[in-house]
């Protein structure tokens, strides 16, 4: 049986990376302060799992400076396993608590690429999950995402749910991986739910749509659709690089855990420097009610065959990079992002907008 245990998120101040090897003195900020946060949490039940949020090892250079993608992939990506991963097994070693994190990466079958990785780490310092970013945060994220590789992808892993929502079953129950803007898309949570996922690690959302409900509205109903918990922590300050004296506030939103009812379990709210959340994770009672309820436990109830014809037709084109480097900021909106609204409006699934209501910027004119 899993005796309920808490969870820490950790909301760090993060220096954005000019080179792989300045990702210690993120880790050596991560390590100060999951010494506060475990320290001081366990004073209510044992600390048995410490999230760190997306960002908070390498910063989101890449994406604000739109550096080009083979560039960052040899000079600020990791590899996992290594070093850093092994700083971080050590914490969950320290802590005897599994430690789950992402970090942009590369990996062998992909040479000159990078992806956005989720991992858990065991308290015996084994890595256990892997998870490879399906949504990054377009248009503006470089990072490779299975669907960009597709034919190779399938080819290398299949096409299951394992390929693309793995899920690690462990002592503290079973632990996956939805980040930052894959939690904006319900299919992501779903494909975790369905591969068993009870407890569901979700990385931090920008400002303005954090600061405006976004961010809460989708961590409760993640966690509400599929009957897990999931747990939300933001990024505190960031800090251009290593040198940077001017902090600047990105993300701007409450950090929370919500249970499997979608119930804020956990909060704190958005402070301007490192802090942490800090909730209960009840497995057991999330199991019986999954197992009990006659309403309110939706995947018993999922009519498969009828939902599988919203999807019939394919949407965003498969293979975006197999046999290219990613785009630049100007290239994505110009040869993905038009050409997506264009189709939707080609198949009559959104309506054109009506002459003269908007202005030479695209923003709609409703004064």
């Amino acid at each position: 049986m899993i005796e309920p245990y808490q969870v820490v998120g950790l909301v760090p101040t993060m220096r954005g990376i000019r080179y792989r090897d300045e990702i210690k003195r993120n880790i050596e900020h991560l390590g100060h302060l999951t010494k506060a946060a475990s320290w001081l949490s366990a004073m209510a039940l044992p600390v048995r799992l410490i999230t760190i949020p997306e960002g908070a090892l390498q910063g989101f250079n890449d994406e604000v400076l739109d550096h080009d993608h083979e560039w960052f992939a040899a000079e600020c990506a990791i590899d996992i396993p290594g070093p850093e991963t092994d700083a971080l097994g050590a914490l969950a070693a320290k802590w005897d608590a599994y430690v789950m994190a992402t970090a942009k990466a590369r990996h062998p079958e992909f040479p000159g690429r990078f992806f956005n990785v989720g991992f858990a780490i065991s308290p015996a310092e084994e890595i256990v999950l892997v998870h490879h970013k399906v949504v990054p945060l377009q248009p503006v994220e470089h990072s490779v995402t299975p669907h960009n590789v597709w034919d190779r992808w399938v080819e290398l892993y299949g096409d299951g749910l394992d390929a693309f929502y793995p899920v690690a079953d462990t002592e503290i129950g079973r632990l996956g991986v939805m980040m930052a803007n894959e939690a904006s898309y319900p299919e992501n949570a779903r494909g975790l739910a369905m591969n068993g996922c009870e407890v569901a690690y979700r990385g931090p959302y920008p400002h303005p749509h954090a600061g405006n409900g976004f961010f809460e509205i989708q961590n409760r109903a993640r966690a509400l659709d599929n009957n897990m918990y999931v747990i939300a922590n933001q990024v505190g300050t960031y800090y251009l690089d290593a040198e940077s004296d001017i902090p600047i506030d990105t993300f701007g939103s409450a950090s929370m855990i919500c249970d499997y009812r979608g119930t804020v379990v956990g909060q704190v709210g958005y402070a301007g420097h490192s802090t942490y959340v800090a909730g209960t994770v009840d497995v057991q009672a999330l199991r019986d009610f999954r197992a009990r309820a006659q309403f309110g436990n939706w995947l018993k109830d999922l009519t498969t065959e009828q939902y599988q014809v919203i999807y019939r037709e394919p949407i965003y084109p498969k293979n975006l990079y197999l046999d290219r480097k990613p785009y630049g900021h100007d290239e994505y909106r110009r040869e993905v992002t038009e050409k997506q609204i264009e189709l939707l409006h080609e198949r009559d699934v959104w309506r054109r907008p009506d002459p003269g209501t908007r202005d030479e910027g695209g923003a709609g004119d409703h004064g």
